[in-house]
């Protein structure tokens, strides 16, 4: 059985120089999900755009959602999306 992982794309704005924010996600998903994610992909974007997106569903809009979100925001919308029984350990802790 070929089990299909999820793939992750964060879409930054070049012009707002977001790339290191970007890249720190991308180090975060994948400390957290190293053997679950297929990849996380970077895409350079223009007019301030910050997107993540998981298999093409759109996970967090920095527009539309109001700003950056943290880590461990990320974590558990990819967890509920992939692997919704998954523990996240210290992550879940209220």
């Amino acid at each position: 059985m070929n089990e299909s992982k999820p793939e992750v794309v964060i879409r930054y704005c070049c012009q707002c120089q977001w790339l290191l924010r970007a890249a720190w996600m991308a180090q975060e998903l994948l400390s957290t999900f190293s053997d679950d994610l297929k990849r996380v992909s970077l895409e350079p974007a223009a007019g301030g755009e910050y997107k993540i997106f998981i298999d093409g569903q759109l996970l967090w809009d920095r527009k539309q959602d109001g700003g950056f979100p943290d880590a461990k925001l990320i974590k558990q919308k990819v967890r509920n999306y992939a692997w919704p029984d998954k523990d996240l350990g210290h992550i879940d802790t209220p």
